[in-house]
């Protein structure tokens, strides 16, 4: 199967049930999306995909952090164990991909999309505003024992993307430590993240971050 992009995604601040500040985790499929380089997480453009709101850019947004791409096979996986239908965009992705391995993807990976160049930096970290969106018990606990979150990327090339685009994976580094790994790393696995760490893998931003938590 040739891996293309199905659907394009983009949201504006709404209320979230239960969470005190508006988000931008309930995306609508779009005709296309363009998207740029949006610099730091604080001080910077927020997503890399023009007109897409970010809540919070505390926690949101940056340049590892600038499209988030998600599997169609992952969402019907959820869809199957949770017994209802998951629209595309429904974990707040920009992306929704199919014929894509992005849980098996590397970080560093590079993927041609449309006319864009993108880079894989990391996976999506479970958050409560997530857990109220999806509005199923356990949420973040699930989410995580399942460990394939999806990968947030860094735009090396902007442009415009649409649904149809295929994706090539244009550059693998072959290191082998991938997304899941990385995510297992980012929630307390010392002896991955100290795989990481030594590796000099990872953008330095998630670099510092990692190694911040290590003590």
């Amino acid at each position: 199967m040739i891996a293309t992009v199905l659907s394009v995604n983009a949201g504006s601040l709404e209320q979230v049930p239960g969470m005190r500040r508006p988000s931008g985790i309930h995306k609508q499929p779009v005709d296309r999306i363009e998207v740029r380089d949006p610099g730091p997480k604080r001080g910077g453009l927020g997503s890399g995909v023009v007109g897409d709101a970010i809540g919070s850019r505390k926690h949101h947004g940056g340049e590892t952090q600038a499209v988030y791409a998600v599997a169609r096979e992952e969402l019907d996986w959820w869809g199957e164990h949770l017994g209802r239908e998951l629209d595309d965009g429904m974990f707040g992705e920009n992306l929704t991909t199919t014929g894509l391995a992005v849980d098996e993807a590397e970080v560093g990976e590079q993927w041609r999309v449309g006319e864009t160049l993108l880079e894989v930096c990391g996976p999506r970290v479970p958050c409560a505003t997530f857990a109220k969106h999806i509005a199923e018990p356990r949420w973040v606990k699930r989410f995580t024992e399942r460990g394939l979150t999806g990968a947030y990327l860094a735009v090396r090339e902007p442009g415009e993307i649409r649904p149809g685009d295929a994706i090539e994976v244009t550059h693998r580094p072959g290191h082998g430590l991938t997304v899941p790994m990385f995510f297992r790393a980012c929630m307390g696995d010392r002896e991955l993240a100290d795989v990481f760490l030594a590796a000099e893998v990872l953008p330095k931003v998630e670099h510092d971050w990692l190694a911040s938590r290590q003590g």
